[in-house]
């Protein structure tokens, strides 16, 4: 069986399957009822419109405080048998969806799926520095990012056909963790050699049980603030597009674009921070900025797609980086509780991303569909003054 170097030894083809399997999982979450949202109020004529967001903003909710959670249970129980915890949470809440047969169970079954997903997310990180050391750590956690943007892409085309069948079929990709489940006893049994690995190896830190805090809160706010303006391209790019005349298939052509360039990084991650030697937050901040702008500023849908894939493409450098960042900054047996505190930030402007652009645009005083990019834009540059300073004057 083909086995594949991770800088702590060698892991088989299937407990790495296992371990980007687990890292697909983490962009599903609230997925399955976007392209059902208006067929559900037809169905559950009773449902309030609050209701059915609650479909899509309860999971995103549950998954902050279980993320936080899973990371400090962590540090007492066995990361495998977290996650084999979290694998079935996440897979029991998707065989529920086809039985539930009021808006109120749907709900509770939302609930349900983002415990499970709380508690996976840390750990799909966390898997990657418990296996993985040095530059073998580094690719594979552009690798995952990479997995992660291209399984969101791929979701959102599946769920959107299902749909045009039948209301239920979508949920049927919160039942993927079974793959997860099934390579669950190869990742266990490679970890046990991984585990074996004396702590003076080159590439693993030692246990002395501790977490950088000062610097972890640097890299926490920077992932706010690069996911909070990436957001837009989520949230308003529909309403941008529909008022220059172009409908949802073009739509879903630009955002699967934007997705894919946000993929492309992770790719090449190692060649990227060789070329770019220790610059990567103030670039990927300059890109997003500029994409951001680039959008705003042109009607043209060539450049609104070019603008896109300058963002996405910032934000794709930045991810794997602050991933493996991260996981210097804590010794082995806190890695997941550091992991965790870091990714907690993308479902924190995930949620708050709404509120904050109509906040933004009321105290401003613009309106309008590109606004929401405009504004985005802005803060990216004004943020980028102090991140360019400590840059100069604060070695990482």
């Amino acid at each position: 069986m083909r086995k594949f170097e991770t800088g702590k030894g060698y892991i088989t083809v299937w407990a790495l399957l296992g371990i980007w399997s687990v890292s697909v999982l983490t962009s599903l979450p609230g997925l399955a009822v976007s392209p059902i949202s208006e067929e559900l109020a037809t169905i559950f004529p009773k449902a309030s419109e609050l209701d059915i967001q609650m479909l899509t903003t309860l999971p995103s909710l549950l998954i902050i405080p279980f993320i936080l959670l899973t990371g400090f249970i962590s540090e007492k129980v066995g990361y495998i048998r977290l996650l084999e915890v979290g694998l079935w949470l996440f897979l029991l809440s998707g065989a529920l969806y086809f039985i539930c047969d009021s808006i109120t169970q749907l709900i509770a079954v939302s609930a349900l799926l983002g415990v499970g997903a709380g508690v996976i997310v840390p750990l799909s990180t966390a898997l990657i520095s418990k296996f993985f050391a040095g530059d073998e750590r580094t690719r594979q956690y552009g690798y995952i990012s990479a997995i992660t943007n291209i399984a969101l892409v791929v979701a959102t085309a599946v769920t959107g056909w299902l749909a045009d069948i039948h209301w239920r079929l979508p949920f049927v990709v919160y039942l993927l963790p079974i793959f997860s489940i099934m390579l669950l006893p190869a990742i266990r049994r490679d970890s046990v050699a991984v585990e074996k690995v004396p702590e003076s190896a080159p590439g693993v830190a030692s246990d002395s049980g501790y977490i950088k805090y000062g610097r972890l809160f640097k890299y926490m706010l920077y992932y706010l603030l690069i996911t909070y303006l990436v957001m837009a391209v989520s949230i308003d790019l529909p309403f941008l597009l529909g008022k220059l005349g172009h409908d949802s298939a073009v739509t879903g052509l630009v955002t699967a674009i934007f997705f894919l360039a946000m993929m492309a990084p992770g790719l090449f991650i190692n060649r990227i921070l060789a070329l770019l030697k220790g610059n990567v937050l103030w670039v990927s901040l300059l890109l997003i900025a500029f994409g951001l702008l680039d959008v705003s500023l042109n009607g043209s849908l060539a450049f609104i797609l070019i603008g896109c894939i300058v963002a996405g493409f910032g934000y794709g450098m930045a991810q794997p980086y602050i991933y493996d960042v991260t996981a210097s900054l804590a010794s082995p047996g806190k890695v997941t509780t550091a992991l965790a505190l870091v990714m907690t930030m993308n479902y924190v402007a995930i949620v708050v991303s709404p509120f904050g652009i109509e906040l933004l645009q009321r105290l401003v005083g613009v309106e309008g569909e590109a606004s929401p990019f405009l504004l985005n834009s802005m803060v990216g540059f004004v943020a980028l003054v102090p991140v360019l300073m400590h840059r100069i004057f604060v070695k990482r």
